[in-house]
């Protein structure tokens, strides 16, 4: 617990993020991190008009007045917010840990990004269904990707691909092992007049789907790996604490010569030296080659008071990004 009052902290954060609100309400972004500043039990996001607390606490009936009292608070604090959910990480349910309507009638189903609309369903999942952390990326993809060909892998509800087609790319193929998932990124298409072709969105395993499209001699001017930290199929296993460079070789064979590969870390145990080195190991034999790092945004750490558990330097946060250029052989 912190040894602040919550609503202290809330005032602060809420002080330095006041440019953040947008005077129709319809961005998204992270108001506190408490992982970072001060109550790391208690984090808060906003979606358009809708409060999003997650309480990470490993007993939540502990802090739950705690999480009641900044609910109360940042609900008066921003007489605009319409809905209120609160995301209990260690749930006694499957419904708490996907969200508890607190206060409204119903969650935004949709916000605003770089002039793109995304499809939100806040409570499909314990996640969010969108990742606050890489608006960076999605905005270098927008800006990036104009007539390219696009695998979008892990896919989750497509915000990525959704961006690269918003900036002009010519096809994205969206791949994720969930079918609800991708029907929401179909959603997304709909807000932007984007036409939705569906053998695009492929619901399928990624080992499997990866080897189909190698079979097929199927390539792509940039394909985007951002998997979870930790997964295990029939087909296969995702480990970015250990195996990071396992899943990047997968995908190599994807990609065109003078393309891109998009990999994303976001295992909190591994520094970001650790992962420059898996990267730079890859880049020896001169087919990769990195050309930046892409930053989390700064509202998503906040006024960072702890430190993180393992250094991200050279990347600023633990979901650590990095562009990639390809060359084939």
């Amino acid at each position: 617990m912190t040894t602040q009052p919550i609503s202290h902290l809330l005032e602060k954060a809420l002080a330095s993020h006041a440019h953040q609100f947008d005077s129709a309400h319809e961005e998204a972004f992270r108001l506190f991190n408490g992982f970072y500043e001060g109550e790391p039990n208690l984090v808060v996001d906003i979606y358009a008009r809708t409060l999003l607390i997650h309480n990470y606490a490993d007993d939540p009936a502990q802090n739950r007045e705690e999480i009641l009292e900044a609910a109360r608070y940042l609900q008066s604090a921003l007489d605009w917010l319409q809905a209120g959910v609160i995301k209990t990480r260690s749930g006694e349910t499957p419904e708490s840990k996907r969200g508890e309507l607190i206060f409204g009638e119903k969650p935004d189903t949709k916000i605003k990004e770089h002039g793109v609309w995304y499809s939100i369903d806040l409570m499909m999942n314990r996640d969010a269904s969108f990742y606050l952390d890489t608006r960076n990326l999605r905005k270098w993809i927008i800006e990036n990707l104009r007539g390219k060909t696009v695998l979008n892998t892990f896919a989750y509800t497509g915000s990525l691909g959704v961006a690269a087609l918003k900036g002009g790319a010519s096809r994205v193929v969206q791949v994720d092992v969930n079918r609800n998932f991708l029907n929401l990124a179909q959603q997304s298409y709909s807000l932007n007049g984007i036409p939705i072709r569906k053998g695009d969105f492929i619901p399928r395993d990624f080992f499997e789907q990866v080897g189909n499209m190698k079979r097929e001699k199927k390539f792509f001017d940039c394909v985007i790996i951002d998997p979870p930290f930790f997964s295990t199929t029939p087909k296969g296993k995702v480990d970015q604490m250990n195996e990071s460079a396992r899943v990047i070789n997968k995908v190599r064979p994807l990609i065109n010569d003078g393309g891109i590969l998009i990999a994303i870390n976001n295992a909190l145990f591994v520094s970001g030296q650790e992962y420059m080195q898996t990267l730079e190991e890859l880049c020896k034999d001169g087919y990769l080659k990195i050309r930046e790092l892409i930053p989390v945004p700064d509202d998503f750490i906040g006024n960072a008071v702890n430190r993180p558990i393992t250094d991200p330097a050279p990347f600023n946060h633990s979901t650590k990004i990095a562009i990639l250029d390809v060359k084939r052989k």
